[in-house]
């Protein structure tokens, strides 16, 4: 059976935090302030080693130093506003040579208008920019 992501029914964020554990978080840090500009998401508080990250909808994203052994892969998905913000979000990891597993388009199989780009992060996790608006 293969899950489907329906349609989003509410326009707010569905992602109150996230935290990753990562090998090197100055590296992580980086990364994600290049890749998740574009999002309108930065890097804004630490907390110790951990740094969070926030954007304009309410919800945050840490990362922390891995306290345990090899990371297993996460898929995080962030939301864009539009889908010009997922093409930036691909053009800024391209920018730094990350991996990318899905180039920006439209995945129908999720629905019609579904339209998202996939890359790896410095850990090897699977990290997602996603517009569900038309166009």
């Amino acid at each position: 059976m293969v899950a489907r992501t329906p349609a989003p029914r509410d326009p707010g964020s569905m992602i109150d935090h996230v935290s990753l554990q990562v090998t090197d978080v100055p590296t992580s840090k980086a990364f994600y302030e290049t890749v998740l500009a574009p999002l309108g998401i930065s890097a804004e508080a630490t907390d110790g080693p951990a740094v969070g990250f926030f954007g304009s909808e309410p919800g945050s994203f840490w990362l922390s130093p891995a306290q345990r052994g090899p990371d297993r892969e996460l898929h995080v998905a962030f939301r864009a506003a539009d889908r010009d913000s997922v093409q930036a979000f691909h053009r800024a990891a391209v920018s730094i040579g990350a991996e990318v597993l899905h180039a920006p388009r439209v995945f129908p199989e999720y629905h019609e208008h579904y339209y998202g780009a996939f890359l790896r992060d410095p850990d090897g996790h699977n990290i997602e920019a996603v517009c569900h608006s038309p166009g």
